[in-house]
């Protein structure tokens, strides 16, 4: 019985320290003071693309010279993730085995130019993190506190 009076006691008490006061918080918006301005060059062969003709190749590495230069766009934000695994039998390096992947969502680039020089198909990409910032600041804002009024 005196056990359960503290436990009832304790509860009593905890509640007294939840707020029954209304509050307004107020958020204000934090701006970057600089956007950095990111490019990107991606290239693809154009002999080299599967294809009968030869336009039906110029349009695969435009494609693939497009994917390219998002690829790199994508390291360059998100960074690269490097796997690798190696094995030393008896003091001599054996197996040597290498990856690297990249993953990551591009919104706001602009492609700026597409070439073809040669046999390779150039594209050249631009990312604004201006541009970035107002598209995500319209659907996730960044805000931090600015005040709280108790009443």
């Amino acid at each position: 019985m005196m056990k359960l009076a503290g436990i009832t006691l304790s509860a009593l008490l905890l509640t007294g320290c939840s707020q029954i006061f209304d509050k307004h918080v107020e958020y204000t918006q934090v701006k970057p003071e600089v956007f950095p301005l990111l490019h990107a060059v991606g290239m693809a062969p154009i002999s080299l693309q599967p294809g009968t003709s030869d336009s039906q190749k110029i349009l695969l590495a435009m494609r693939a010279s497009k994917l390219e230069a998002y690829r790199e766009l994508a390291e360059q934000v998100y960074g690269q993730r490097i796997d690798s695994s190696n094995s030393v039998s008896a003091m001599v390096a054996g197996n040597d085995q290498f990856g690297a992947s990249v993953q990551g969502v591009i919104r706001g680039a602009k492609v700026i130019r597409t070439y073809a020089v040669d046999d390779a198909y150039f594209t050249e990409l631009e990312l604004d993190f201006q541009q970035v910032y107002h598209l995500y600041q319209n659907v996730y804002p960044r805000q931090t506190l600015k005040s709280i009024h108790y009443y």
